[in-house]
């Protein structure tokens, strides 16, 4: 099963390294995928719905859409997938979205970013030392 998995995230890992080269065909690719999967999961609800007995019930768009609510809720990807946290985040920090960002902005915080990594290992570093 392991190799199964590592198979296919390798195939990912390729695919979105050649995608990520032209972001207008890999947002095409990807509305286009998404858009089926969601047809599909609808698609399979509405057959559900008509099934006679409990699935009926819990098909129905009040349970539906009671129960989607409290599941995205609970696992936290109500406001993740509805707003994004990248979004929020931005927001908070009065930032620019990362597509508005020139290519140097990007570098000079992945800079500020590798600094901070190597000051953080320092003090680990340090801590250690003292224990």
């Amino acid at each position: 099963m392991s190799s199964f998995v590592r198979f296919f995230d390798k195939l990912e890992d390729r695919a979105r390294a050649r995608l990520s080269r032209s972001p207008i065909v890999y947002a095409i690719i990807g509305g286009i995928f998404v858009v089926l999967f969601w047809r599909a999961v609808w698609l399979s609800a509405d057959m559900l719905a008509e099934v006679d007995g409990w699935l009926s019930i819990l098909f129905s768009p009040g349970v539906s859409l009671l129960l989607s609510v409290l599941g995205l809720l609970l696992t936290g990807l109500f406001v993740s997938f509805f707003i994004g946290d990248r979004i929020i985040l931005t927001g908070l920090k009065h930032e620019k979205k990362l597509a508005e960002k020139t290519e140097k902005e990007v570098e000079v915080e992945e800079a500020k970013i590798k600094e901070l990594h190597a000051h953080i290992a320092h003090i680990e570093k340090r801590l250690d030392d003292i224990a």
